[in-house]
């Protein structure tokens, strides 16, 4: 199965990347999304009747509609987050122009966390440690910060809607089953525009996929438009790296053999090759999403790995800075205004949003 994508998308995810990196330097991209011909129609995150699980006026903060809230991210040159900095520590620019920040800049904001898990034939067979990661970050975040669980294949199912309540997110972790195609991009669009209606918290995605979408839906740069428009920071667990390590050490071994045996596994080495090459493309389109939305990009070299990570991924989000600021330009035109975020301290490392959609 994943060879059948790899020969199927390998020109799409080159494709895919000039799109999204012109939207990574604040040129807008069309977000409609592109079906093919025999393509299922769009899925629906969310059933028709939906009955909202109450929320304790506790979990969410209102600001004002005329502020931007920045989550942000300080590590020192040794990799190590940074913590205790003051607004005066902080400079924000929006389209080259400096904002000002007050003292009240910095808040103390929950976070709202979507765990999305890629179910398809490439992830499927490691579900356990997946679940097991899921529980990890859920014991590592703040008891006022919310869960909800996605899965995706074919499909793209909501497992579980918001929640606090940890035993309720872990028994959501039981319905998580194996599927078979990618909808990456139909995924990231619909956990972006569906799942932060109405919240004005702090918005973070985590996703575990090897980030290659089956072609049957939505693009890469209609994805990313939608995570940025929604203000969400994109954390990707790839496992890029573990798939590249086995086709690799199988390439080699059939290039290694006899020249009548190369000649008769041609197509085989063929589909290697491709395959490669669609997840160099994919960990590029992954790199692209985080960066641009302030988030991280891990790649671990095997399964085992994927609690720590997760647990590192929740210790940042509780160690973010969430900066708050009133635009100096207030007209509504809803294009795309690029934000840079500076401290005063030279050598910090900032992660940051690229920017954001003001609305008309």
């Amino acid at each position: 199965m994943w060879l059948t994508r790899a020969v199927r998308l390998s020109l799409a995810v080159v494709f895919q990347i000039a799109i999204v990196s012109a939207l990574c330097l604040g040129q807008g991209t069309r977000s409609s999304l592109k079906q093919l011909p025999d393509a299922p129609p769009p899925p629906k995150l969310r059933p028709p009747k939906q009955v909202q699980q109450e929320v304790d006026p506790g979990e969410v903060i209102s600001v004002n509609t005329t502020e931007v809230l920045l989550p942000v991210t300080v590590r020192d040159q040794s990799g190590q987050i940074v913590t205790g900095l003051i607004p005066k520590d902080f400079r924000v620019f929006e389209d080259g122009v400096e904002q000002p920040l007050s003292d009240l800049s910095l808040r103390q904001v929950p976070v709202d966390v979507v765990l999305m898990v890629d179910t398809s034939s490439s992830v499927s067979g490691n579900l356990d440690d997946f679940r097991r990661a899921a529980v990890g970050i859920a014991e590592h975040l703040a008891p006022d910060d919310r869960l909800s669980l996605i899965q995706f294949d074919d499909r793209v199912k909501l497992l579980q809607d918001w929640t606090n309540n940890r035993v309720q997110f872990r028994r959501s972790l039981n319905r998580v089953m194996p599927g078979m195609f990618t909808r990456f991009n139909d995924a990231v669009s619909l956990a972006a525009h569906e799942q932060f209606q109405g919240t004005t918290t702090r918005r973070s995605i985590i996703i575990l996929t090897d980030g290659i979408d089956s072609g049957r839906g939505g693009t890469f740069a209609a994805a990313a438009r939608a995570a940025l428009e929604a203000q969400v920071t994109v954390y990707v667990v790839s496992n890029t790296e573990i798939e590249r390590a086995k086709k690799q050490t199988e390439l080699d071994n059939l290039l290694s053999a006899s020249d009548a045996s190369v000649r008769f596994n041609q197509l085989r080495i063929d589909d290697l090759k491709l395959g490669l090459a669609a997840l160099d493309g994919s960990e590029q389109n992954l790199v692209n999403l985080t960066n641009a939305t302030g988030g991280r990009l891990y790649k671990p070299t095997s399964f085992d790995d994927l609690s720590r990570i997760y647990a590192e991924v929740a210790s940042e989000l509780s160690h973010q800075y969430a900066i708050y600021y009133r635009p100096t330009n207030k007209t509504r035109d809803g294009r795309f205004r690029r934000v840079l975020v500076q401290t005063v301290e030279a050598g910090y490392r900032i992660s940051a949003r690229a920017g954001y959609y003001l609305g008309k």
